[in-house]
Order: C-alpha cells, then sequence, then structure tokens
C-alpha cells in the first residue's frame, strides 16, 4: 500500500529551472521533499538559512566541467551545513514535441555543455546543434513552440514536466559524466548516522608566513589523514589572500583527524568546519575514499 503524501512536504531547494539535473536529484533522493526551484545559488541559499526550504541540493562539481565557482564563496559563513554527498550519472536526452519523429530533427538546442558532451552523437545523427541558456529551459521552450525538426536536450524529468516525447535516451559522448551534489541545511538540523566512512569537509585561510600551506597541512599527513580534495580561490577580490577548500576522510572526533586539525590551527587564520556526513556509495565504489 502506498502511504499518501503529506499535503504540506517540505520543501527542498535547487538552482535553476523544473526539469534541470538539480530537479532530477531531487526527485531521486528526497522524493518525500517538494523541489523548489531558484534563479541563483544565493538565492537558494537564502531560502535554506531563512527556514523556507529544509534542505538544499546543490551541485558542487561535475567529471568533465569541473567546479561549480559559486558555492565555494557562499558556504563558508553562511549558516548552513553539509549533511550528505550525491552523485547523479549525466544522461542527455533528446526530446521533441510529440509528433517528432528521429529522422525528421535538423536542430537540436541546448546548453553549451550539453551541447558539446553530445557533438559527435549529433554528428552521426546529422543534426546541427544550436545554443540555448538552460537544458531545462529548452525543453520548456520546445513545448511553448512547437516545431518537428527541432529537438531539446534536457534531463529526462524535462520531457515529463513540458509533455515532450523521448527520441533518443543516452545522447551524451561519454557515459562516465557525473556531477557531485551536497545536501545542505541549517546547523540546527541532526547529522545523518555516523558509518564507518565519513567526510569533513572545511575552509581554512593561512597565516602569512613562510611554508605555512605546507606546514599547515603537515598533520594531515604525519597522522595518516587522507586528503581527498584541496583547492584554493581568491577570498573578497584580494590577489594577496588564498583561501582554501579541503575534504578529508573521517570525522573531527577520530583521534587522529582531531590531533591534525589542533595543529592547522597553528598555522591558520581560520578554520571553519562546513560538514561531517557519510560518504556516498558511489565515492566508495569507483573512487574509492
Amino acid at each position: 500500500m502506498t502511504t499518501p503524501a503529506s499535503p504540506n512536504p517540505k520543501k527542498i531547494a535547487y538552482q535553476g529551472e523544473a526539469g534541470a539535473f538539480s530537479h532530477q536529484s531531487c526527485r531521486r533522493w528526497f522524493p518525500d521533499y517538494e523541489p523548489t526551484p531558484f534563479p541563483s545559488f544565493e538565492a537558494a541559499f537564502d531560502a535554506i538559512a531563512s527556514g523556507e526550504c529544509a534542505l538544499g541540493m546543490i551541485p558542487v562539481e561535475n567529471a568533465l566541467a569541473g567546479r561549480v565557482a559559486d558555492v565555494h564563496h557562499l558556504l563558508p559563513h553562511s549558516g548552513l551545513k553539509i549533511i550528505g554527498e550525491r552523485f547523479l550519472p549525466i544522461e542527455m536526452t533528446l526530446m521533441g514535441n510529440p509528433d517528432s519523429e528521429l529522422g525528421n530533427i535538423k536542430v537540436a538546442f541546448s546548453h553549451t555543455m550539453a551541447l558539446m558532451q553530445c557533438r559527435k552523437t549529433l554528428s552521426a545523427l546529422g543534426i546541427r546543434s544550436e545554443q540555448f541558456h538552460d537544458t531545462a529551459g529548452a525543453a520548456r521552450a520546445l513545448s511553448q513552440n512547437p516545431d518537428p525538426e527541432r529537438a531539446a536536450i534536457a534531463p529526462e524529468i524535462a520531457a515529463e514536466l513540458y509533455g515532450l516525447k523521448i527520441l533518443r535516451r543516452n545522447l551524451e559522448d561519454a557515459h562516465n559524466n557525473t556531477t557531485r551534489f551536497l545536501v545542505l541545511t541549517t546547523q540546527g538540523h541532526d547529522n545523518e548516522p555516523a558509518t564507518d566512512h565519513m567526510m569533513t569537509s572545511f575552509v581554512f585561510a593561512v597565516r602569512n608566513i613562510p611554508a605555512a600551506l605546507y606546514k599547515a597541512l603537515g598533520g594531515f599527513a604525519t597522522n595518516g589523514i587522507n586528503m581527498v580534495r584541496l583547492e584554493s580561490y581568491i577570498r573578497d577580490g584580494i590577489f594577496a589572500s588564498s583561501f582554501f577548500y579541503a575534504e578529508v576522510t573521517g570525522q573531527p572526533s577520530d583521534p587522529a583527524l582531531r590531533l591534525a586539525f589542533e595543529e592547522l590551527a597553528f598555522f591558520a587564520d581560520e578554520v571553519e568546519i562546513l560538514g561531517v556526513y557519510a560518504a556516498d556509495p558511489f565515492r566508495l565504489n569507483q573512487i574509492g575514499a
């Protein structure tokens, strides 16, 4: 027996239009929450922080496109914490109006990145590409302006939302493209249950002394901590001031990681732990945490 949906479901925020990959991620992992779109990452963060949305599903990196830069600037000092990570395989779907046929399609339009990821397949099909500002937006535009010779490239969920016909699935040239999302909430919410495979994300700024970064990271090496990510970025437009985003395996309550953070404090001006959360099974199976 299916449990009826709550008349007032909690909301989960994402950036983009309805039918985007972020929307698909919300539906996949949090089906009991109402996916709520926002035009910018900043607006989505504000909605989570204010309590308008209980959770947020925010992309942070893509296997082909790299880092989503805005997130690293917005997350520190936001009042939000990371409570989970999710990896979504990116599958491009070619969709047309209900009366369209694949053999009649002459133009496919979508976001530049989506078109790049489908370039070889489109060429083999004899379909010309055309840039659009957004994948889900392309699907919406096609539904509003039907054309049997035009198709949109978007997530499969967009076909469902906008009443389009799926002409071909898995249009992408490379089938190992994946986007990593972070699940965010306010500091007052409980974290996910602890497991044997935990992750800790944090940011820090090193002091202005010689070899500060080398010394700051030394504690992680000497205590046997696996640092799986370290990225620098400019903060507040000051090129002389580097801020670092890092991810390590384990959690601060582990004796070894606690010692590493104690040593980090000697060489860092500020350290902020952004989240402690269970490693996603995808990481364990495909990456190896």
